[in-house]
């Protein structure tokens, strides 16, 4: 395995002290709580959409999308066309203007304002716990694409990554993530682009590269017969499983149709891009409600390129590394033996660039979340916006810190970096859209139903995950509820069916909201002014 030489380096350095100057420079000139928040709520749509961009494609995404790939195919890259093309468009001209134009800081803050603080309290919970975990997850990602490259170990790579990312974060706040992001997401697509050219040249072509696969699966799949001792027949069908977009029901792998389709597009992927903190949150900082929209437009135009240049690497080192065991391995696998000197920094620092922009914008969103939710919600209703500037800045230094401590807890499982992260979000997702849909769309929807609907819908999702374990399943001598492996999108789609199926029957049950209440704040309502 190659090392890194010192035009590799000075490419890293250069890029990591451009990064820090940038966002120190912007945190010099935050002074209140909505500068830190919400940037001043000063933001234009073309630097949101880049962040937008930037922050979904992070270090999780090259590592686990190309260990996802290499493992089942190109299937992954629904999540990018399917799970975030369409949810944009649909989130930029109906949802997102009704979130700008009510002037909060966060999505369970409208959910107050349309339901109750009880609805707030629990969504809050949810995303906090979900963030607090992911940025372990990135850290963790760091560490297996830096470790081989720069030969140290995982623990060190972690720490320095918590400290680069968690000093401009504490630093500028919102401001600072989203104009860092728009650096970061050219040299994320440039660097991931560059891989995905090399590679297809080192194969010997794009003809080549497919002939490649389908010869790589025939191989596997005879390798699977002789293990088992039978004959297996090898179809066109099953040869192409690695560059099928459309994969069966049945499939062996987490990504079937059925799945992709229900859980994904239908469910996973609206909550994701509507109901996101950190992915909202740049809209509610733009200056127009134009900004807000054009940005959701813009961003996915750009989500466009993302599958071809981060799914389809992982396809490459299918092909030249098939000895691989751990799909994770994959990218940093490919980068390690493809890259010349010189290239391996300039890839490098785009990987960096993923895991900050991503990192960079949990943090700043979990912190929204603690102060604005929990801190000024029940303990300081009267905060000024400097004292909130401060327990902003607090708290994202905590977070930093638990991020480093669940990462190492990481290290102790087996599970996929893109398997965790799918399956964190498949617990809440399917309740949250269902509280998020029926409140934005139905007058009649009660604060009781949503609350009641979306608790027991969380509920549900980990009961299934749980009776899906094969410990569990077989000390109660029941057969397992699916049968493709990792099957988190089937949680959502059913925990999103017993919430919304609840919200529904509880409301009809319970006295409507007032109208004054409501209005603004659902379709056909009268529409409030934008609150400062």
């Amino acid at each position: 395995m190659q090392t890194l030489a010192s035009l590799d380096y000075a490419v890293i350095v250069a890029y990591l002290v451009g990064t820090l100057a940038l966002g120190l420079y912007i945190g010099s000139k935050i002074k209140t709580g909505a500068d830190y928040f919400l940037a001043g709520r000063r933001l234009p749509w073309w630097a949101i959409g880049m962040s937008l961009v930037a922050t979904d494609i992070g270090a999780v995404d090259i590592v686990g999308t190309g260990g996802a790939a290499f493992s089942h195919g190109l299937a992954v890259g629904n999540f990018e066309w399917i799970g975030c093309v369409p949810a944009m468009i649909i989130g930029a001209f109906i949802f997102i203007p009704f979130f700008w134009r009510s002037g909060v800081y966060t999505i369970p803050e409208y959910m107050e304002r349309r339901f109750n603080v009880a609805v707030r309290s629990a969504l809050a919970i949810c995303w906090l716990l979900f963030m607090a975990c992911n940025l372990g997850i990135m850290l963790l990602a760091s560490a297996e694409m830096m470790h081989p490259l720069l030969e140290i170990d995982k623990n060190y790579c972690i720490y320095l990554t918590a400290l680069l990312v968690g000093v401009y974060t504490i630093s500028g706040g919102l401001a600072a993530v989203v104009y860092t992001d728009m650096i970061q997401c050219v040299i994320m697509i440039g660097g991931c682009l560059l891989v995905l050219v090399l590679g297809i040249i080192d194969i010997g072509g794009v003809e080549q590269f497919h002939a490649e696969i389908k010869k790589q699966e025939q191989v596997q799949r005879a390798k699977q017969a002789e293990v088992a001792a039978e004959e297996q027949t090898l179809d066109a069908a099953q040869d192409e499983l690695h560059t099928s977009l459309i994969l069966p029901a049945d499939a062996d792998t987490p990504f079937p149709w059925t799945g992709i389709f229900f859980g994904l597009a239908l469910i996973l992927s609206p909550a994701y891009w509507i109901g996101n903190q950190a992915i909202v949150q740049r809209s509610l900082g733009a200056k127009t409600e134009f900004d807000a929209k054009a940005a959701y437009v813009w961003g996915a135009l750009l989500k466009n390129l993302i599958p071809v240049v981060v799914a389809v690497p992982g396809l490459i080192a299918f092909v030249k590394f098939p000895e691989l065991t751990d799909g994770d391995q994959a990218f940093p696998e490919l980068i390690s033996h493809l890259l010349p000197i010189g290239l391996k920094g300039l890839f490098l620092a785009a990987f960096l660039a993923a895991l900050m922009s991503s990192i960079d914008s949990y943090l700043n969103s979990a912190s929204t979340i603690v102060t604005n939710d929990f801190y000024k919600r029940f303990f300081r209703r009267d905060a000024s916006d400097e004292s909130l500037l401060k327990i902003g800045r607090i708290v994202t230094f905590i977070l930093v810190l638990w991020a480093i401590g669940f990462s190492f807890f990481l290290m102790t499982r087996s599970e996929g970096i893109y398997t965790i992260f799918q399956t964190l979000m498949a617990f809440f997702q399917g309740p949250a859209f269902a509280i998020l849909l029926t409140g934005l769309l139905w007058k009649r929807a009660t604060g009781i139903a949503a609350f009641v609907g979306f608790v027991v819908g969380v509920c549900f999702s980990i009961t299934l995950f749980t009776l899906n374990h094969e410990v569990v399943y077989t000390s109660l001598g029941i057969d397992p509820l699916f049968q493709i492996s990792e099957p988190f999108l089937y949680f959502s789609i059913w925990a999103f069916v017993v919430a919304f199926s609840l919200i529904v029957i509880i409301s009809f049950l319970t006295k409507p909201e007032p109208v004054e209440k409501i209005e603004g704040l659902v379709f056909g309502t009268k529409s409030q002014k934008r609150q400062a």
